[in-house]
């Protein structure tokens, strides 16, 4: 088994919170997480959401819109962070063109990039990273 598949097994069971602003661009992606055997708890349009579900849902990991009003995704993050929750910042594709520069990962649904997100997020041997 390669690299990719292995990596992408680490979403198996996960249930995760897809925070995006843009839900049609994260609806395939969605469905390709469900595919690779992840629970998508809830694609959330916004930070309010998303803390939202945070209370109301048992959740993995989350995956967060890069383009998340900056004021009001730490209040997210704290609360992800307080919970131990792994989380990652993501752009979709119609999106992508600030991804590389702060640091986020692309969330699309090509192999690779849902790897890396996996990895980034279920790496046991990441984790405290």
């Amino acid at each position: 088994m390669d690299r990719t598949q292995d990596n992408l097994r680490l979403l198996d069971g996960k249930r995760l919170l897809i925070v995006e602003e843009d839900f049609l661009a994260a609806d395939d992606v969605c469905s390709t997480l469900r595919d690779l055997g992840a629970t998508v708890v809830r694609s959330a349009p916004g930070v309010e959401a998303g803390i939202t579900v945070l209370e109301l849902q048992t959740v993995d990991g989350a995956i967060l819109d890069i383009r998340l009003d900056e004021a009001n995704v730490f209040l997210l993050v704290e609360r992800l962070q307080e919970r131990g929750i792994p989380f990652v910042f993501a752009s979709t594709l119609s999106h992508s063109d600030g991804h590389t520069l702060y640091g986020g990962y692309l969330l699309c649904k090509t192999p690779n990039e849902l790897r890396d997100i996996a990895t980034a997020l279920f790496d046991p041997a990441r984790a405290g990273h």
